[in-house]
């Protein structure tokens, strides 16, 4: 049975930084659900600029069934300064919407900017609290709705900050060596999750 694989949020998952279409975040986890045994059908719905606000219209454009979708929001939420509380909540909103559609749901919050180039040392420490307490938000909202939320920032974060490569020439957006470490943190989730849905249809 093949698998209907979504990709909604913003300029992480719409791939921009990346080299080739073939090393954005969705091809990427295309080849490793695919490598697992899976039949993997991809739609990109991403946009980027995107904030949580703009996931309602992304899924209004989903047609058919979905099997398994990823969303990766929030940075923009934090540079266009949308309440908090109204991310987390449109966040959970396009989860339930998701789930009503059948879809098993991956959640990738804000990642943590305070590895962004343009952050000023000195306030690093501050844009690092913001993101925590975004990200915090957006998960229990998400998992309150029944979407599985991947906590790779920290991590991601580190590895960031300590190569420049990893940045696109933006020295904001991932380069396509960012796009595969951010990959492989996410696959074993999504491939997690592929599995569970496949044992339950057998």
């Amino acid at each position: 049975m093949g698998v209907r694989f979504l990709v909604l949020g913003d300029s992480l998952a719409f791939g921009t930084g990346a080299a080739s279409p073939q090393d954005t975040l969705g091809a990427r986890l295309t080849r490793a659900l695919r490598q697992a045994g899976h039949d993997v059908e991809l739609q990109v719905l991403a946009v980027p600029g995107a904030t949580s606000l703009d996931l309602a219209a992304q899924v209004r454009r989903v047609t058919g069934p979905v099997d398994l979708a990823l969303l990766v929001v929030g940075a923009n939420d934090l540079t266009r300064q949308v309440p908090p509380a109204q991310a987390a909540a449109a966040l959970g909103h396009a989860v339930g919407e998701l789930g009503e559609r059948g879809a098993t749901v991956l959640v990738v919050p804000t990642p943590d900017l305070s590895s962004v180039a343009w952050v000023p040392p000195a306030f690093r420490a501050v844009v690092a609290g913001i993101c925590d307490q975004l990200r915090a938000r957006q998960t229990l909202a998400a998992e309150s709705a029944g979407a599985v939320v991947a906590p790779v920032a920290p991590e991601l974060s580190r590895r960031f900050s300590a190569d420049p490569s990893l940045f696109s020439a933006d020295r904001f957006h991932p380069s396509s060596a960012g796009y595969a470490l951010v990959a492989e943190a996410l696959a074993p989730w999504l491939i997690e999750l592929a599995g569970r849905r496949a044992q339950d249809a057998a």
